[in-house]
């Protein structure tokens, strides 16, 4: 039987993005998976050359896929060509909104050496409320009375949706612990939502072992003792923070993979390693592409392939574990091939 074809659109975008992406297809067609790519020119580039972000007839082109893989977006250092915002809000920001990609997963296995070395957790952030939403305003801007607000929207039905997918996961996990992080003591609004909420979908899961964190003590516990947490569940400017620093103890972000997943599937999610564009080592070949390696076993996992998904990130996990401190950085394509050698 011929194997499944899959589509994926893929946004190499800017800086080390390119370089990445291709390596980390090439890694998973190595592994069986057969694919079907598109490139699209979207990011800080295609912007400045034409002031294209994100068209209503791309973004329709792109429902059409089964999967999306990003490498990087952004300007280079000191290029403020771009006003702030743009391609956050209109790219990135616009696709987790039309596409309903409500979660946000991203998980950290501690490399050797690292202080979270030992540890295996994964951070649910929600993905499309919260102060990301959008909502809020100025008044009397540019002037020395000038107001701006910047509100927190967090509904039932997207905090519940968040937290079901968190137990789902946690349930199958070996530790069977869930961890709620959030600021109820002071957001007593926004905190008493999710908490009830927790509460309340925690009754259909018995089996999972339920702890609350202030957002600023898991900070700390990240740093102390990050092998605690199983499954994190925090809302949106929460878990933008806390996984950076998460990705930070793990061995860094040139480890870290995400992905932005809408499980009703009524369209593609979107996968993207967590670090950024890089210009200073773009062109060089020597970028890290583990994290965007990882990134696409999330995206073959979501794409039904599991057996495929766990070889590919097996042989990340292996090939990061035998890297040596002191090692001769290598090139992008050597570590691809070094974990295309470990397929096998």
């Amino acid at each position: 039987m011929t194997a499944a074809v899959h589509k994926v659109a893929v946004i190499g975008g800017d800086g080390i993005g390119p370089e990445v992406t291709a390596e980390a297809l090439r890694v998973v067609r190595a592994a069986g998976v057969a694919l079907d790519t598109t490139e699209f020119d979207l990011g800080a580039a295609r912007y400045l050359h034409d002031g294209e972000v994100l068209s209503e007839d791309t973004l329709a082109e792109l429902r059409g896929f089964d999967a999306i893989l990003l490498g990087a977006i952004g300007p280079a250092l000191g290029d403020t060509r771009i006003p702030g915002g743009t391609l956050e809000r209109g790219l990135l920001l616009r696709l987790r909104f039309a596409l309903d990609l409500y979660i946000n997963l991203r998980p950290f296995t501690g490399a050797p050496g690292s202080i979270a070395q030992g540890a295996d957790f994964v951070v649910i952030r929600e993905n499309t409320e919260g102060t990301y939403a959008g909502e809020g305003g100025f008044l009397r801007k540019g002037t020395p009375h000038e107001v701006a607000t910047q509100g927190s929207v967090n509904t039932r039905f997207g905090v519940e949706r968040c937290v079901r997918f968190a137990f789902e996961l946690a349930s199958r996990r070996p530790a069977k612990h869930l961890t709620l992080v959030h600021k109820t003591n002071v957001l007593t609004f926004s905190g008493d939502l999710w908490q009830r909420t927790v509460d309340a979908v925690r009754a259909e899961f018995p089996e999972v072992e339920v702890d609350y964190n202030h957002v600023d003590a898991a900070c700390i516990y990240l740093v102390e003792r990050p092998s605690r947490y199983d499954v994190i569940v925090t809302d949106n400017l929460f878990g933008d923070i806390l996984t950076d620093l998460a990705g930070a103890v793990s061995g860094g972000i040139g480890y870290a993979a995400s992905a932005n997943l809408n499980p009703s599937k009524t369209g593609p999610s979107l996968f993207e390693p967590v670090h950024g564009a890089a210009h200073d080592i773009a062109g060089q070949a020597i970028a890290n592409p583990l994290a965007a390696i990882s990134s696409a076993a999330l995206m073959v996992e979501d794409l039904g392939l599991s057996d495929a998904a766990a070889r590919i990130s097996a042989a990340v996990t292996v090939e990061i574990a035998s890297t040596q401190p002191n090692q001769a950085r290598r090139s992008t394509a050597a570590v691809a091939d070094a974990v295309i050698e470990r397929l096998r």
